[in-house]
């Protein structure tokens, strides 16, 4: 068994959060050792997040050539060929950890390739992939070990009819008719991939409407939109159990409705990867699994940080890598302040898209606070009516009585990008009457924001 010296930072997890807190440290003189079993990336990036934005890619494109009639254009009728499709999901995904493991290399970050676990409150031992052990001291630890879907008790997942979403990148066709068992954001941009690369598609929905925590006109777009395209809603049905047949599942729910599919997809979330992290050998608190951190990412034992899907905090991979640099700069000694959750901007690849940052009018209204809420449709915006891209709106939230914007919210064709403009409105504390004022391209999607905040 060997030992090795002590190493400044040992980071357990190469997600997001750890591979941004090593290249920070690193760039701090800091040294650093990162521990990954799987993907430099983190599986719930470069297995959840990467290759579904890829397959909506295609679904966006297979989209545009159904209706490219509106356009004037003729096309020929366009399948999909799916092999093709994984093939190049699996290659984006190597390209994006080959990248990352060379920027770690160039900082001469120590890349171990194995499972890590807490011993003590400053040690780690790590079975490495090659079937050896090396045990680890540090000064400082960071753990970003990330998350699995979940998976329930009465749903017997087969990898072939009965899926998770990671199962759902490397089919070998492209499935008859799928029942998507969950309404949150992953349920929803899964019924809008399949739904465009031809499947037919039943959406379980366990509340009253689909994005249950979202603006209601929002929900209201995306059922308009999934109803038009001939998407059965199951509103207001808790899935209990699925039976798999010789051709297909059968999806049975509280309410005694079925609904019969050939292939069934749970996207209820995910759970934390850290029963098997040595948490109470290092007397590192957790709450169902979900590791217990202050507003600096610092864990009971101080000198011990965790970040990202393991903290139970905001599951996105933009929030995990500025825990991970924020983390590493309060190593390195340097000024950091607490990451406002406020103001993180999130966004849902359906087709159209939603982007929303800060606060919310629903969010507003639950709290009694008054705002000042302007919406322009994108029907009334020339560059949307000429790309035949008219749903949705924009929505902009100001303070009525400093004009300051406080959020905004986005539905339509590129939703994700256009929210960037909103996003550092909030983050700059901007007054809405500088929004209104600045000139954007004409025409362009970015007009309905100063429109809207007219």
């Amino acid at each position: 068994m060997l030992s090795e010296p002590s190493s400044h930072l040992l980071i357990i997890g190469g997600g997001p959060a750890g591979s941004a807190a090593a290249t920070t440290a690193a760039a701090q003189g800091i040294g650093v050792t990162v521990v990954e079993k799987d993907i430099v990336g983190g599986g719930a990036h470069l297995w959840d997040c990467i290759p579904s934005k890829t397959m909506s890619a295609s679904a966006l494109r297979m989209d545009s050539i159904r209706h490219a009639s509106r356009l004037g254009l003729i096309t020929e009728p366009s399948d999909v060929d799916m092999p093709r499709l994984s093939t190049r999901m699996a290659a984006i995904t190597a390209d994006i950890n080959r990248g990352l493991v060379d920027l770690l290399d160039s900082q001469k970050v120590d890349l171990l390739s194995g499972t890590g676990r807490l011993t003590g409150t400053n040690s780690a031992v790590v079975e490495l992939d090659d079937g050896g052990e090396r045990q680890l001291r540090f000064d400082h630890c960071l753990l970003s070990t990330g998350s699995v879907p979940r998976v329930p008790d009465w749903a017997q997942v087969d990898g072939e009819r009965v899926l998770t979403t990671r199962h759902a990148y490397d089919l070998p066709e492209v499935p008859d008719h799928v029942v998507v068992i969950g309404s949150g954001v992953t349920g929803v941009e899964f019924v809008h991939i399949f739904a465009a690369l031809g499947s037919r598609v039943t959406l379980v929905v366990s509340r009253q409407q689909v994005l249950p925590y979202r603006d209601p006109e929002v929900a209201a777009v995306l059922e308009e939109d999934f109803l038009e395209r001939g998407i059965r809603l199951v509103i207001g049905a808790r899935a209990t159990g699925i039976d798999k047949g010789e051709h297909g599942v059968t999806v049975t729910c509280d309410d005694g409705r079925v609904v019969e599919g050939s292939h069934a997809l749970l996207a209820i979330g995910s759970v934390p990867l850290t029963a098997d992290l040595g948490l109470g050998d290092a007397g590192v608190e957790h709450d169902g699994g979900y590791i217990v951190v202050d507003d600096f990412q610092r864990t009971s034992v101080p000198h011990i940080y965790a970040a990202g899907d393991c903290t139970g905090q905001m599951p996105l991979s933009s929030v995990a890598a500025m825990q991970g640099r924020k983390i590493a700069r309060h190593i390195a000694g340097m000024p950091v302040t607490p990451l406002d959750y406020s103001k993180v901007s999130q966004g849902v690849f359906t087709q159209p898209e939603i982007a929303s940052v800060g606060l919310e009018e629903v969010e507003a209204a639950e709290h009694g606070r008054k705002v000042r809420t302007t919406k322009v449709p994108f029907a009334a915006n020339a560059r949307s009516v000429l790309q035949s891209s008219t749903r949705g709106f924009v929505k902009v939230i100001s303070d009525p009585a400093t004009g300051v914007v406080l959020g905004g919210t986005i539905v339509g064709h590129r939703a994700s990008e256009l929210i960037g403009i909103v996003a550092l409105a909030v983050a700059a504390n901007v007054n809405i009457r500088q929004l209104v004022e600045t000139l954007m391209v004409h025409p362009s999607a970015s007009e309905a924001i100063t429109e809207a905040a007219e």
